[in-house]
């Protein structure tokens, strides 16, 4: 039993992969976190302001921006940090940050920049933004974690 134990926390160790695999295990990842995230961004009705980035009001476009921009997110994380995580713990702690940076600096800074708004502005959506990042960052590192170690459990 022992061995079968240390076998499965071996195969979620996050061996080194190539940057195609980094990139769609990322991009997966992101598409995945941002689904969840658009989900309960709607149900807030915060899906408009971020077609507002780009003029529009369009949900339709809020949603393919806001999953084009969580997939580029995926992505990085997974570029920076995919080789570095060797737990389904680490995973989710790296995304958890990784939310909250994300939150930092598009809730509070370049959001509200473009769309003229002030900066640093704490109220009920900000929280429950952060709440959002926090969820999806969550299911990016643990996915990108995940991701690779089914991959190889398939092959073998």
């Amino acid at each position: 039993m022992t061995n079968q134990t240390s076998v499965r926390h071996q195969d979620l160790i996050s061996e080194s992969c190539t940057p195609p695999q980094k990139f769609m295990t990322g991009a997966v990842s992101g598409l995945m976190g941002g689904v969840v995230f658009g989900m309960m961004m709607a149900m807030l009705s915060m899906i408009g302001m971020v077609a507002a980035l780009v003029g529009s009001k369009s949900e339709i476009v809020g949603w393919v921006l806001h999953l084009g921009i969580s997939m580029f997110i995926g992505v990085t994380f997974a570029f920076l940090f995919q080789d570095k995580l060797k737990s389904l713990s680490s995973g989710l702690t790296a995304g958890l940050g990784y939310g909250v940076f994300w939150w930092v600096l598009g809730a509070l800074v370049l959001m509200p920049a473009k769309l003229h708004m002030p900066l640093f502005n704490f109220n009920t959506a900000t929280w429950e933004s952060l709440m959002g990042h926090m969820v999806f960052g969550a299911i990016v590192g643990s996915l990108v974690v995940l991701i690779p170690s089914k991959m190889r459990t398939l092959k073998r």
